[in-house]
C-alpha cells in the first residue's frame, strides 16, 4: 500500500501523517508498515537541535496509524478511529534522520466498537519502541462538547 492509498483511509496529512507504506496487512490479525525519518521532518527543529531525536509520542502516533489501516481493513472502514488508552510503553533506543521505522501492529483483542494492539517499532531489527494501546471505532466524529 502506497502513501496516496494510505492516504484515502487516514484522515492525517503533512505533518502529522508518519506512515509512508503498509508492506503487510492481514485483516483481523496483522499489519506492517515503514516510515522513513528524514532531517527535514518539522518536530526535528526543537528536539533537539544539535542532536535530532524523532519524539516517542510521534512512534507511538505512528503506530497507532498504522493500527488504523489494519481496523480499516477490518471492517472499520467508513468509520473513526481513536485513541482511547496506551499502556506499557518503553522506548529502547534513540530515532534519529536517517533511520527507516518499521512498525509492526497486531490485534491483541477486538470487542465491539473496542480494539487492542500491541505495537513494536523497529530500527535495523532492533526494538526502538513498543507499546500496547486501544483504540475506539465509532460511526462519526466524536463530540467535544
Amino acid at each position: 500500500m502506497n502513501i496516496r492509498e494510505i492516504q484515502n483511509i487516514l484522515p492525517h496529512r503533512y505533518p502529522f501523517l508518519l506512515v509512508d507504506r503498509i508492506i503487510e496487512l492481514d485483516p483481523n490479525e496483522k499489519a506492517i508498515g515503514y516510515k522513513n525519518v528524514t532531517a527535514n521532518e518539522h518536530f526535528f527543529q526543537g528536539h533537539f537541535p544539535g542532536y535530532p531525536i524523532m519524539p516517542g509520542v510521534l512512534i507511538v502516533e505512528a503506530m497507532a496509524q498504522v493500527a488504523g489501516i489494519l481496523a480499516f481493513h477490518s471492517g472499520a472502514q467508513g468509520k473513526s478511529v481513536y485513541f482511547m488508552s496506551i499502556e506499557k510503553a518503553k522506548f529502547r533506543k534513540p530515532v534519529v534522520p536517517g533511520d527507516q521505522l518499521r512498525f509492526e501492529v497486531s490485534v491483541l483483542q477486538h470487542r465491539n466498537k473496542v480494539w487492542k494492539f500491541a505495537g513494536q517499532a523497529l530500527v535495523d531489527g532492533q526494538a526502538a519502541c513498543e507499546a500496547e494501546f486501544t483504540a475506539m471505532v465509532t460511526e462519526k466524529e466524536l463530540d467535544n462538547g
